[in-house]
């Protein structure tokens, strides 16, 4: 009777063992090979999922495990978001990029609330449905752009600059989402504290934070634990993380803002490079969590699929009229580059999904078309993108 303990247990982690190693070669797999395909990897990471998870081979259940290695995944993404971006990038910009982010968030929100509103559901479930609509997966467009050495033109600035406007009000939108869904309905006092609390927090880390950094970067070096500024940002990361979450805010937002103050530092340390190894590692568990949840049968019905194209097309061109009506100024050309620029989803669609579900806010019908609607965003910019930039019209 004794020994069956320990082996119980040596078999519960061997189990466990074998589920993490299983996700995670099967996400590099996807990696690897939407790589080859020139596609954005996470779509690959995501469909890995998919094929290894219960509506296909079955080989592996999301468990709490999975789960929590999920939550790190997205936590550390966020933090490397946070540190490619700096709040100097906000001063910097002109009065394109921020119409730019300003109406591509308006827009896409509006008709995302509208559509849940048309589909009978409740008004958390709509705010969310908005939310995940809001948000610019720069780095797909990003990469476009450097593959093309057009990061430094006028449309790419415009794009980079938009897409931290964008990314701070997806935030606070995010914010007031998870606030509603925590509240099970709208409040108007309840809503007013969320907002007030999002935008206070956002406000205090994001300049206070950056600029004490900024101006004191040898704090990462200040603790005799400290070898290298890994280990403070990491603890800088898990506590905004970890603060956010218990304040009734996304912990992810903790995460993102945590990376804002640590980008402070890129000049006194190479913090890229120590954290790069966690991006690396993490973010594909969470990608591939994505996909072991997406149950296929959903779109085996016809209304499901409608809701998908539907939701995408919306997306889609509410993303594009407002990012071209904010860049308009700079020409018809560069505009609808912004434009096209500001329409992938990718992660940040997903990771609003996901946070949904996980509040119970979003069903699993909801949650495969937000997860479709990313995907398919994602999958369709890049190739547009580089014949519009290739054909010089």
């Amino acid at each position: 009777m004794l020994d069956s303990v320990p082996l119980a247990a040596a078999a519960g982690v061997a189990d466990v063992l074998a589920a993490l190693f299983a996700v995670l070669l099967a996400a590099k797999l996807g990696d690897e090979l939407f790589r080859r395909l020139g596609q954005p990897t996470l779509v690959g990471e995501i469909l890995a999922g998919v094929l290894i998870g219960p509506s296909v081979l079955g080989l592996v259940e999301p468990d709490e495990v999975l789960e929590v290695f999920a939550e790190l995944g997205v936590v550390f993404l966020l933090f490397w978001v946070g540190l490619e971006t700096r709040l100097s990038d906000l001063r910097e910009v002109g009065r394109a990029a921020a119409l730019t982010g300003g109406l591509g968030v308006a827009l896409p929100f509006a008709a995302g609330v509208g559509l849940g509103v048309a589909l009978g559901e409740s008004a958390a479930t709509s705010v969310f449905l908005g939310a995940a609509l809001v948000a610019t997966s720069v780095g797909i467009t990003s990469a476009v752009l450097l593959d093309l050495d057009v990061l430094a033109s006028r449309a790419g600035r415009t794009i980079l600059g938009a897409a931290v406007i964008d990314d701070v009000l997806a935030m606070v939108i995010l914010a007031v989402a998870v606030g509603i869904g925590e509240n099970g309905g709208v409040d108007a006092a309840g809503l007013a504290v969320v907002v007030a609390m999002a935008l206070a927090f956002v406000a205090f880390f994001a300049v206070g934070g950056t600029e004490l950094l900024r101006r004191r970067p040898q704090l990462l070096h200040a603790p005799r634990f400290s070898e290298s500024p890994l280990l403070p940002a990491v603890l800088l990361c898990l506590g905004l993380a970890a603060f956010a979450a218990q304040i009734g805010l996304a912990a992810i937002i903790g995460a993102f803002l945590a990376g804002m103050i640590v980008a402070e530092t890129r000049e006194a340390h190479p913090i890229e490079a120590e954290v790069e190894p966690l991006y690396a590692f993490f973010p594909p568990f969470f990608f591939a969590f994505i996909g072991l949840q997406v149950d296929l049968a959903a779109f085996a019905d016809a209304g499901t699929l409608a809701l998908l194209a539907a939701t995408t097309v919306l997306a889609a061109a509410t993303k594009f009229a407002g990012a071209w009506l904010g860049a308009r100024s700079l020409g018809a050309r560069d505009a609808t580059i912004v434009g096209v620029g500001m329409v992938p989803r990718g992660e940040v669609g997903i990771i609003v999904a996901g946070i949904g579900a996980a509040a119970g806010v979003v069903d699993a019908e909801l949650f495969a078309v937000i997860v479709g609607m990313s995907i398919l965003t994602t999958l369709a910019v890049p190739p547009v993108l580089r014949a519009r930039l290739a054909s010089g019209e």
